[in-house]
């Protein structure tokens, strides 16, 4: 079924290919004037994703920064979902992207955009971003200002 999603009809552009005679340039946001798409440059490509929990809400934005740029060239859900998945190879994010292919349906087992990046954000997003910048400043001896350590800092006012 990914596969299907992958075919050069319609698979997204991943590298351009400059002419000689004018630089490439992808598809602009859909709905961008003509002037302003002939002016945009290639979005960047991803790096491989590991599943890391502190980087996954920058793998996201990434993603979903390219698909936008990208314009029309992601026409489907599950087009964008298999994409997402092929920088998924390192780690958790890999085994999560097997799983998601191995199962009926593969990438179309999810409803929507939406209920992907849902069950996205539950898997590699930080549990509780709060709670996570709390257990950091726990140990505030490793933060200073100036020779002074935080707690002496604050202690000052």
């Amino acid at each position: 079924a990914l596969l299907e999603h992958l075919t050069p009809r319609t698979a997204p552009p991943l590298v351009a290919e400059p002419s000689p005679a004018a630089p490439a340039v992808p598809a602009a946001a859909p709905g961008a004037p003509a002037a302003l798409r002939a002016q945009l440059p290639c979005p960047a490509l991803l790096d491989t994703y590991n599943g890391d929990r502190t980087s996954g809400e920058r793998f996201l934005q990434s993603c979903l920064t390219y698909i936008h740029l990208s314009g029309d060239a992601f026409d489907s859900d599950a087009l964008k979902i298999a994409w997402v998945l092929s920088y998924m190879k390192a780690g958790w994010a890999s085994t999560y992207a097997l799983h998601v292919l191995q199962r009926p349906g593969g990438v179309e087992s999810f409803t929507d955009w939406a209920a992907f990046k849902k069950d996205f954000q539950a898997e590699f997003f930080p549990i509780d971003p709060a709670k996570s910048a709390a257990l950091v400043l726990r140990n505030r001896e490793q933060y200073r200002q100036g020779k002074r350590t935080l707690d002496e800092y604050i202690d000052s006012f």
